[in-house]
């Protein structure tokens, strides 16, 4: 404080300044504990995504186990039937060895050309069915593959068909009542697409059971008119794949047709279903192949999804 010509001055710096001074201390403090709190919150959220995407691949792999369970019920029944010819055949072909045998020592070159012909034919038969018994058990190992695997050309009609007789075989193993008639409509001339085999294989095996879950469902209140029918159909439309998986069952109420895709959405009771198999099949045809999933269903009378698969 100083006088100058009767006036009085008042440096009030000092004051002013540590009052800005404080503020900028307080302002500081109340920053530096934003960050923590923002880093406590980054850190929190880090661990909760980690742990969601963990959840998320225990779920799928659950889902992958659970459609490798109707599978397997399958498999047991339907390599039985290429077995059973391999088995058969190498047992003929033996028999016929030992009359090839006594005929050789007869010196009967005709006979001999003749049985021949039979061991070479027999042959012929066991390689296929072998073939198919190696189909179904590959089939089986991709299912339970965790990658996502390659894209290779598949031949749509020989995939389907496979899964569709398992996944009826699977039903029956359950259910040794329930009897359903099968009805394949292929389109002979069918390109091959490039997709991931285990994939759509999942896609197709869990179309498939739930065209025969809902058609079984019916037939335990239907009256004996009723006949079970699920069809498949194979066709090419407008640049694309078509796979039509068909069913006259139980249908699909409106009030949940826009839930059907859902996660953990399921019409099964307790312990029969996960609710994943709709929603993960849909991932894979538009996710993973860039292709669509329609559902038409009218409850009481049916249901059919269509699986669209881009050719080029």
């Amino acid at each position: 404080m100083f006088y100058r010509e009767g006036l009085v001055f008042c440096y009030c710096w000092p004051s002013f300044f540590w009052r800005n001074s404080n503020q900028r201390k307080k302002a500081n403090r109340l920053l530096s504990k934003q960050k923590r709190e923002i880093e406590e919150q980054r850190d929190q959220t880090n661990k909760a995504l980690t742990e969601l995407q963990q959840t998320q691949s225990q779920l799928i792999q659950r889902e992958k186990m659970a459609s490798l369970g109707e599978l397997t019920a399958g498999i047991a029944h339907e390599i039985q039937n290429p077995l059973n010819f391999v088995n058969n055949f190498s047992e003929v072909n033996t028999e016929l060895i030992d009359e090839m045998e006594q005929e050789i020592a007869k010196g009967d070159l005709i006979e001999i050309k003749a049985i021949a012909l039979d061991i070479k034919e027999n042959e012929k038969k066991i390689t296929m069915h072998g073939k198919r018994a190696d189909f179904i058990v590959k089939g089986m190992l991709e299912h339970s593959r965790t990658g996502t695997g390659e894209r290779q050309p598949t031949n749509i009609n020989i995939l389907a068909e496979e899964f569709f007789k398992l996944s009826y075989q699977g039903l029956r193993a359950k259910d040794k009542t329930f009897n359903a008639e099968l009805v394949t409509n292929f389109d002979t001339n069918l390109p091959k697409p490039n997709i991931v085999q285990q994939d759509i294989g999942r896609v197709l095996l869990n179309l498939f059971n739930n065209a025969f879950y809902a058609v079984n469902q019916k037939a335990k209140t239907a009256g004996d008119d009723y006949k079970p029918e699920v069809i498949l159909t194979t066709l090419t439309q407008n640049g694309s794949l078509l796979i039509k998986v068909k069913d006259n069952g139980v249908g699909i109420p409106d009030a949940i047709k826009v839930k059907i895709l859902q996660p953990f959405f399921t019409t099964k009771p307790t312990g029969e279903g996960t609710g994943l198999g709709l929603s993960l099949s849909y991932d894979i045809l538009v996710k993973g192949h860039n292709g669509t999933l329609d559902i038409n269903s009218t409850e009481g009378e049916g249901s059919e999804f269509i699986v669209k698969l881009p050719l080029n």
